[in-house]
């Protein structure tokens, strides 16, 4: 069972060191919650999930995040910023996954070895292992990836547009994992485009906005970004 792993932000403002602030942020993620963050373009979502990554100093206030969650916090950036050139095999790749737990120098064990195979099949990878990472497609990268989070086993997820530029097909496998961490208790945020895909699988949402962030039930805060006249030409909204 996944301990209690709540995030929870006080007067959090986010953005690039040097620049004003994108944003304000004061609530919590809660434990074992799972949450689309959604926004037009320019709001800081990337930019909030890189904040709570560790990658960018808040540049006011702050968050809390339980430690054990920031030694084993599972975070995916945009497929676009990973480097298909690495000179790794499917395999390592998913074995990096194993650093939080055995150390980046330490052996890892046959255990180990087993559930990194295991996470490759649950992703439908198991049979490019050997691959090397740059002869793989954009799906089939991100499935990759997603096995990776599995070996991690991170309390705590941040997803940086998981869908975005891959097949219908490996968006509803990768949905499929996402449910299952959710339903075994992880907390995981993910910044996405699509609402139909927030509407059916996200029951959180946190909407960014020049004018106001949202923060509640799916249920409530998408029907208010239905209704509006301002909506953002970015978001694909639910007929």
């Amino acid at each position: 069972m996944i301990a209690p792993y709540t995030i929870t932000l006080h007067s959090l403002m986010f953005g690039y060191p040097g620049q004003p602030p994108l944003g304000t942020l004061d609530g919590c993620f809660d434990s074992g919650s799972l949450t689309a963050i959604i926004g037009a373009n320019g709001t800081g979502k990337s930019t909030l999930l890189k904040t709570l990554a560790g990658l960018l100093p808040p540049l006011g206030g702050h968050f809390c995040m339980a430690p054990q969650a920031r030694r084993q916090l599972g975070y995916l950036p945009q497929l676009a910023e990973f480097d298909r050139q690495f000179p790794l095999s499917v395999n390592d790749l998913v074995l990096m996954g194993c650093a939080p737990h055995c150390g980046m120098f330490g052996r890892i064990s046959g255990a180990w070895r087993k559930h990194a195979f295991e996470a490759l099949d649950t992703v439908g990878m198991a049979a490019f292992a050997q691959a090397h990472i740059g002869t793989l497609s954009g799906g089939q990268l991100q499935r990759v990836l997603f096995a990776r989070l599995l070996v991690m086993q991170s309390p705590v997820i941040l997803l940086d547009e998981p869908f975005t530029g891959i097949d219908a097909q490996t968006t509803r496998t990768l949905l499929t994992v996402v449910r299952q961490l959710h339903q075994q208790g992880r907390t995981i945020l993910a910044v996405l485009h699509d609402l139909e895909q927030v509407e059916a699988h996200f029951p959180r949402v946190l909407m960014l906005r020049p004018e106001g962030h949202r923060w509640g039930d799916s249920h409530e805060v998408l029907p208010s970004l239905s209704s509006s006249t301002a909506t953002p030409p970015q978001l694909r909204l639910v007929p």
